[in-house]
């Protein structure tokens, strides 16, 4: 007779657990670098402060005050005021406003041309490659300051000059970013999905926006940090120098303007310091959530 033995078997009740998204993996690394999250819950901050700043301060911030000319900090004014008596911490609030909304509108400007014409250079190649990166190349360039102080006299007081400025800077801006993504659309597109989507006959709009842009949109929000902190300090500069923001909008390149002089500069530290202090941290805030980003988004990092 023969026996026959059966082993027993343990049958694990342990569900297999989900592998996480690139996405999430990039979110879980980014949300343990401290350093990048303090960065990104201090710009929020300084958003959310500026952007409320009727609700905080009821100070006129165009109002001269003859009588309140270079007032030191106090009680009645935190920050002091400057050379018009106007209380630095009403302009400080307000032109937080305005640097980042130029911060802002300049780097969505660029991402999204830039995009565009790498996307399109990349993805044909050929004769319209060609002709869209020597337009780059002559973008690149491109004398900046030359354009901006030439546009700048040219249209003084015909159309807002804020808008001018923005438009300025984002035209002179975008070939940086359209090189670097001409390059991720070039490496992608030898992918066998694509291959696919081609030979199933896809547009190559559809395979551009579907397909290629959404494997490199990491690039793209690396990218677009660092741009959002260099279009503050292009405002930022060409505000001090008087070819920026007009001087009748308060921002805080305007505000810097006034340590151009040698008696503001030495003795009256409260009406240059601090727009010069939180531009600083500001713009190191922004890079620091760049490298964070940068660092989430690497396969190869093990933060």
């Amino acid at each position: 007779m023969e026996i026959i033995t059966q082993k027993k078997t343990k049958i694990s009740t342990v569900p297999p657990q989900k592998s996480l998204s690139p996405w999430a993996i990039a979110r879980k690394k980014f949300l343990k670098n401290k350093l990048a999250l303090i960065s990104l819950i201090f710009l929020i901050i300084v958003a959310v402060v500026s952007f409320l700043a009727p609700y905080i301060t009821t100070a006129d911030v165009t109002r001269i005050n003859i009588g309140q000319m270079s007032l030191e900090p106090s009680s009645k004014h935190w920050l002091g005021t400057d050379k018009a008596g106007r209380d630095v911490f009403t302009r400080l609030l307000y032109g937080g406003r305005i640097s980042l909304l130029v911060g802002m509108s300049c780097t969505l400007f660029v991402i999204v041309l830039g995009t565009l014409i790498g996307s399109i250079s990349g993805y044909f190649g050929g004769a319209a490659d060609s002709l869209l990166m020597r337009f780059t190349d002559f973008i690149l360039n491109f004398p900046f300051l030359v354009f901006v102080i030439v546009l700048n006299a040219i249209l003084f007081g015909k159309v807002n000059g804020l808008w001018v400025l923005i438009g300025t800077i984002s035209i002179l801006s975008w070939g940086g970013i359209a090189r670097i993504v001409r390059s991720k659309i070039l490496a992608e597109k030898e992918n066998e999905y694509i291959t696919a989507a081609i030979s199933i006959g896809c547009s190559p709009a559809k395979i551009i926006v579907k397909h290629l842009l959404p494997n490199i949109l990491s690039t793209i929000i690396v990218q677009a940090t660092i741009t959002f902190a260099t279009m503050i300090v292009a405002e930022t500069g060409l505000s001090f120098l008087g070819f920026g923001v007009p001087q009748e909008i308060p921002s805080w390149g305007n505000m810097l303007n006034s340590a151009n002089e040698p008696d503001v500069l030495q003795f009256k530290l409260w009406i240059w310091v601090p727009p010069a202090l939180i531009i600083t941290i500001t713009i190191l805030s922004i890079n620091f959530i760049g490298e964070g980003l940068k660092d989430a988004f690497n396969p190869k990092s093990r933060r």
